[in-house]
């Protein structure tokens, strides 16, 4: 699944109402030394092949989560090889090869059977004529046999069944075009077995049942791409906003992609991306740091070190112009206007924050008081900022869906309204303050909860150098000003750095 982290209000916990009316209450030079608390409780260590862990003991209540996060996503794909990410995501749950097998080593040459049966289909498909479809129905008819006898070999689902029947829950991961996650939360007593487990999940995987997982993934680009007339106008939305930079292609992946994609090929694409120096472990709950340290050296160490891929070297050159996309299907007309920023490590981040906490966080949010309430030309719109992803140059993007007898066309011009307002008249001393309220009650939301917490300091190590970096955010929320507002909003939202998305439902209708 793809994430967009919408600025200051990236993480939600569990109840903190207590907790947060003491902290509001004292100001934010009070919550900066609750934060510099909080971050004092924090310890590191990087073993010797490189993997890094973050440790947080928080002894509340007996348990622990924990949070792996690979620094590789769709925007580490090349071109042909989409959605290798997303789809090796799915196949860390099949197992190792001591993990979801009877016998791994005649599961082994069953595998290898699977391979050479579609290695023959591939090239068929892919040879420069037609293809003999009577070749093919009889390659397909052996495909389906040596993928039953594979069968004879598998534990289904015995790598998740491990973990819950240890007490796991929110057994899962995700994928993003910058990243991919795995995070379970256990009993504190089960913390080895994890480390045992997770290593071995990227030590030893076993890319079993890979040709009917594709399935699956191709099902579910179906269902949430080419059905759904927003994920359809995401897609080419993206395509058009980004001509050079692979922040342009589609995180689950392109279907001819994934039709033709091969284990051998998704092996690669593990062993160059999932390289020890490439994964930081969070552990935050009712743990001991040093055993933490002697745990993940007996596990995680095991993993031998290999030489982290380069980042992405392709620069999204400026736009000529403005770029408009179409999508036609007579659903539900919807617009979706995107501007080009910088990362998530440019020194205005947090004032792009602020821009999405006044524009477009909840009904207090200036669209949805334009839009929504006052002109009720929409049933819903936002804005934010972090689409497709934030590691490198990404997308400040504004939404809105007409509300009934209203048009894109009515929704475009009062979106433009309200941008035009921010660029000319400053932001009032008061809204920017609420602005900022609302900035540290989430900020504390997210300390609340272990899931929260540990997806946050991995983000934050990962993406911008520094975990700390996360304990430093009310810091930098307090410096963004009304003219700093102004100038970021001067610059960026500009006719020529825009792209803009619609989904038109009548024939004729456009946007000027």
């Amino acid at each position: 699944m793809g994430r967009v982290y919408a600025g200051w209000r990236r993480a939600v916990g569990s109840a903190v109402l207590p907790l947060l009316v003491v902290l509001l209450a004292t100001g934010p030079s009070g919550i900066a030394q609750d934060l510099a608390e909080f971050e004092s409780r924090v310890s590191e260590f990087t073993l010797d092949n490189g993997l890094k862990f973050i440790v947080l003991r928080r002894p509340d209540a007996p348990v622990v989560t924990c949070f792996t996060h690979a620094n590789v996503g769709a925007v580490d794909e090349v071109t042909g090889l989409t959605g290798l990410a997303h789809l090796f995501e799915h196949m860390a749950f099949k197992g190792t090869r001591t993990i979801g097998t009877r016998d791994p080593e005649a599961e082994a040459r069953a595998l290898a059977k699977i391979d050479e049966i579609f290695e023959a289909i591939r090239a068929e498909r892919l040879k420069g004529g037609p293809a003999d479809e009577q070749k093919l129905a009889e390659l397909q008819r052996r495909l389906a046999e040596a993928q039953e006898q594979a069968q004879q070999y598998l534990v289904h689902d015995e790598f998740d069944e491990i973990l819950k029947r240890a007490g796991g829950v929110g057994l899962n991961a995700g994928t993003s075009s910058d990243y991919t996650v795995y995070f379970v939360s256990l009993p504190a007593n089960k913390l080895e077995l994890w480390m045992l487990m997770e290593s071995d999940r990227f030590l030893n995987p076993v890319l079993r049942e890979f040709y009917s997982e594709k399935d699956v993934v191709m099902e579910e680009r179906r269902l949430r791409t080419e059905t759904q007339p927003v994920g359809k106008l995401l897609e080419e939305f993206l395509a058009a906003a980004y001509k050079a930079h692979p922040y342009g292609q589609p995180v689950i992946g392109h279907m001819s992609d994934i039709e033709a994609v091969t284990r051998a090929q998704a092996e690669a694409f593990f062993r160059t991306h999932y390289v020890p120096s490439n994964l930081t472990v969070a552990i935050v709950g009712d743990v001991d740091p040093d055993r933490v340290k002697t745990l993940a050296r007996e596990y995680f160490g095991r993993i031998p070190h290999r030489p982290p891929p380069g980042p992405v070297v392709t620069v999204e050159p400026p736009q000529p112009g403005e770029r408009h996309v179409v999508v036609e299907d007579p659903s539900q007309p919807f617009v979706l206007i995107g501007y080009h920023k910088p990362s998530i490590q440019h020194e205005d981040n947090a004032v792009f924050d602020a821009i999405t906490d006044i524009m477009g966080s909840g009904r207090t949010s200036r669209l949805y008081r334009s839009l929504v309430k006052d002109k009720r030309i929409a049933m819903a719109t936002s804005g934010f900022q972090g689409m497709p992803g934030q590691k490198y140059p990404g997308l400040f993007l504004f939404y809105a869906m007409p509300a009934r007898g209203h048009t894109n066309q009515e929704c475009t011009r009062a979106i433009y309204d309200e941008i035009d307002r921010l660029r000319n008249e400053p932001v009032s001393e008061q809204e920017l303050q609420k602005a900022k309220t609302r900035a540290r009650a989430a900020l504390i939301r997210q300390l609340d909860s272990n899931s929260g917490l540990a997806e946050q300091l991995t983000f934050y190590e990962v993406l911008t150098g520094d975990w700390r970096n996360l304990f430093q955010q009310l810091e930098r929320i307090d410096r963004v000003t009304a003219e700093d507002i102004q100038r970021v909003a001067r610059a960026c939202f500009t006719t020529k750095n825009r792209t803009v998305g619609i989904i038109e439902t009548t024939a004729g209708e456009s946007e000027s």
